[in-house]
């Protein structure tokens, strides 16, 4: 009875890891052609200079395509951190980060706007004990941040460059 419940484990774990075959991730979509020919950063620029790392290194992967369009990036971001909670005494216990993204990618040839949109994003986070622990955080909460303005953009990307 044991083999009969094992050779249908099997089976069905078979069936469920065939059925993955085709799977595509979304953010490493090799549907996006396009190339940034120029691109201007506004804002703090640190962050601006992350987020087009991010998107040249997915242009790049398209260089050796001839279809790929050519357009004209414009990066305007800032962060803004505020206190969201404070003990009876007056101490800072809790911050908010905010990252406000401005995108307008426009083609290069045409003049056409392909994307211009705006995307916000915010977390909270704790104050540490240790200063330094505090900072930490902060720079990974903007790195995650960055992370999903990049999801974002891949994905109003994909339905612009697509359609």
């Amino acid at each position: 009875m044991k083999k009969i419940y094992y050779l249908a484990f099997l089976i069905s774990a078979f069936i469920i890891v065939s059925d993955c075959a085709g799977y595509k991730p979304i953010f490493a979509s090799t549907s996006l052609k396009f190339k940034i020919s120029t691109y201007d950063i506004e804002g703090d620029t640190i962050l601006g200079n992350k987020l087009y790392a991010k998107l040249n290194n997915l242009s790049r992967s398209q260089k050796n395509n001839s279809d790929a369009k050519n357009f004209d990036l414009l990066i305007n971001i800032t962060k803004t951190r505020n206190t969201t909670l404070k003990d009876s005494s007056g101490k800072i216990l809790e911050y908010k980060m905010n990252l406000n993204t401005k995108i307008k990618m426009v083609d290069f040839t045409t003049g056409k706007i392909l994307l211009d949109q705006d995307f916000n994003s915010s977390l909270n986070y704790k104050k540490q004990d240790q200063y330094s622990d505090t900072i930490k955080l902060e720079n990974q909460i903007i790195e995650n941040l960055i992370n999903k303005t990049y999801q974002e953009i891949l994905i109003d990307l994909s339905k612009n460059i697509s359609s």
